[in-house]
């Protein structure tokens, strides 16, 4: 369900989308039972959909978690393309292995654990599609590591923009330029520099609220 649409508007996308495939179906129920932060569904598909219409090859997560996001972009993915996951927890990615071994996405598929800018920092781009969520105070740390690796026409995504680490008001004033609190303030910092060029920049109110960028230098 999305934190951040009303009910009524929340159950009309849902009812509008397609029922994930049974894995998906699993991780979605994994999450919620695990109290794992996930984007949800709804969410999960449009980054799916992102990864297609962007013809994406290679994407990197700063934060991955138990590999829900990737699952839905992974299938986006060319047969020899790559995804890389990150996360603190090995034991994440553990799981996030073993669900993707079942989507069969697995080989597309590599599993970094340890510090996510550690990781990319020793890796080589160009990326197409990067998702940013990890620390909120390092979202804008995040981008300015990425962006020497994006692809002309990349997208970056990140997620949490809209509820989540901080509430809505105080996300509110943080755009404002009063932050109340700390991930407020790094999203909002996040959100100053993707909103002018070289980013065109909409802000998606699906799960809690996702910034979509693409970049063109």
């Amino acid at each position: 369900m999305s934190d951040v649409l009303t009910d009524a508007a929340a159950d009309a996308v849902r009812a509008g989308n397609a029922d994930p495939d049974p894995v998906l179906a699993e991780m979605t129920d994994y999450g919620r039972d695990e109290h794992f932060p996930i984007v949800g569904p709804d969410a999960g598909r449009f980054l799916r959909l992102l990864a297609r219409l962007t013809g994406a090859e290679r994407v990197f997560e700063f934060g991955s978690g138990f590999g829900y996001s990737a699952a839905w972009v992974a299938d986006a993915l060319p047969a020899d393309g790559e995804l890389v996951l990150t996360d603190f927890d090995p034991e994440n990615l553990q799981k996030a292995r073993e669900f993707l071994d079942q989507t069969g996405d697995i080989e597309k598929c590599v599993f970094e654990a340890g510090d996510a800018f550690e990781t990319f920092d020793a890796r080589d781009g160009p990326y197409d599609l990067v998702f940013v969520d990890c620390q909120k105070t390092r979202y804008a740390e995040a981008l300015d590591r990425a962006v020497p690796e994006l692809r002309d026409g990349a997208v970056v995504v990140a997620d949490n923009v809209l509820d989540g680490p901080a509430s809505p008001a105080d996300l509110r004033d943080a755009f404002a330029g009063d932050a109340p609190s700390d991930a407020a303030a790094g999203i909002a910092e996040y959100v100053e520099k993707v909103r002018s060029a070289p980013f065109e920049t909409a802000i998606v109110p699906l799960g809690e609220g996702l910034s979509v960028s693409r970049y063109s230098p």
